[in-house]
């Protein structure tokens, strides 16, 4: 890595490209159009992508020197959704949720309905009967998806009505994401869980071209479009790949001690231990360039390198992401906790 690297202009790379594919809505399932854009971030960059047959981007991005020691960095551009399952007498619609989407905090979140024959409609997750001047219930209703429900944004009265619109059942519903950066340098967003990775592996991929850096080994990036539903990590993984490093979110909670500013390195999270000898080298690499880091055990998580494993490959794994408060909710990091794991990642590859 050359000794000093324009850190400031890899950052704000970063964040514009998180910006513009946050604003591809691209649930698990549904993600064709933000594949695109990444391929062809990847392509202005000057590389050669390729798609998966499962519908992921993967990218060569190093000359090795030495070979069947492959990396693999993997990120996500796949989010929580949900789909319509059913259309309720009064012409709303039922969901069914894609990942962990909450209905507690997606309440009154305004969300996209994407016909599949191309038309494209607005509308509101709202509580069933959502007038709290009408419902003496309002209160008390525990919010599921059985009691919520899509508001239109059109004159529908009828199931018919609905229907009429060309809406059905296998339709996605796509949430807004409502994407600011603050002055004070915070971001927040909904689905900052992964597109905030995807956008530092590809300031990363910036970064090895522009300063022609000679990586040790082999490095291939790999975006899946399947880990908010649990195979994502399964598949695609090159013969000449030894490790898998996921470049997911950073838990923020009780009994964890990373913060938005910091990168995290996770040593455990519900499927195990990471290995040993990848966690020790991601924290001795943290520690060499004085980096701003956390070292966590996850209690609910799971990533694409656990999936690698569970697949059958036969490599080694770690997991590392920039710090993310209120996780699979309307989330919120900061440019510190960016710049660090996109530091780390430079020092881990010297």
């Amino acid at each position: 890595m050359p000794k000093k690297i324009n850190t400031q202009k890899y950052l704000e790379y970063i964040l514009e490209e998180t910006k513009k594919i946050l604003a591809i809505d691209s649930p698990s399932g549904f993600t064709e159009k933000a594949a695109e854009y990444v391929m062809n971030a990847y392509t202005a960059l000057g590389y050669t992508p390729v798609r998966t047959v499962k519908g992921g981007v993967l990218c060569e991005i190093g000359s090795p020197e030495e070979q069947n020691n492959a990396l693999m960095m993997e990120a996500h551009i796949d989010t929580l959704g949900a789909m319509v399952c059913d259309i309720n007498p009064n012409g709303c619609l039922k969901l069914s949720p894609i990942g962990g989407m909450n209905p507690n905090n997606a309440e009154a979140e305004n969300c996209k309905i994407y016909t599949r024959d191309g038309r494209i409609y607005t509308g509101t997750f709202q509580l069933c009967n959502a007038s709290i001047h009408v419902n003496n219930k309002f209160n008390e209703t525990v919010r599921s998806y059985d009691d919520m429900e899509v508001v239109p944004d059109e004159y529908v009265r009828t199931k018919e009505d609905t229907l009429a619109l060309g809406i059905l059942p296998g339709d996605f519903v796509c949430f807004d994401p409502r994407t600011t950066i603050t002055e004070s340098g915070y971001i927040k967003s909904r689905f900052l869980d992964d597109k905030l990775s995807v956008g530092i592996l590809l300031g990363f991929a910036r970064y090895v071209k522009e300063e022609k850096v000679l990586l040790p080994r082999n490095v291939y990036q790999h975006i899946t479009v399947y880990e908010e539903v649990g195979h994502g990590g399964a598949a695609s993984i090159p013969s000449d790949v030894t490790e898998v490093l996921s470049v997911d979110m950073g838990c923020i909670g009780s009994g964890l001690t990373c913060t938005e500013h910091q990168v995290s390195i996770c040593a455990k999270d519900s499927y195990g231990p990471y290995n040993y000898e990848i966690v020790s080298n991601l924290i001795a690499a943290a520690k060499r360039q004085k980096l701003d880091f956390a070292v966590d055990v996850y209690p609910h998580y799971g990533s694409d390198a656990d999936v690698a494993l569970s697949a059958g490959y036969d490599v080694k794994h770690g997991l590392i992401g920039a710090g993310v408060y209120a996780s699979h909710g309307y989330e919120r990091s900061h440019r510190d906790g960016v710049l660090n794991t996109f530091l780390l990642l430079t020092a881990y590859l010297k």
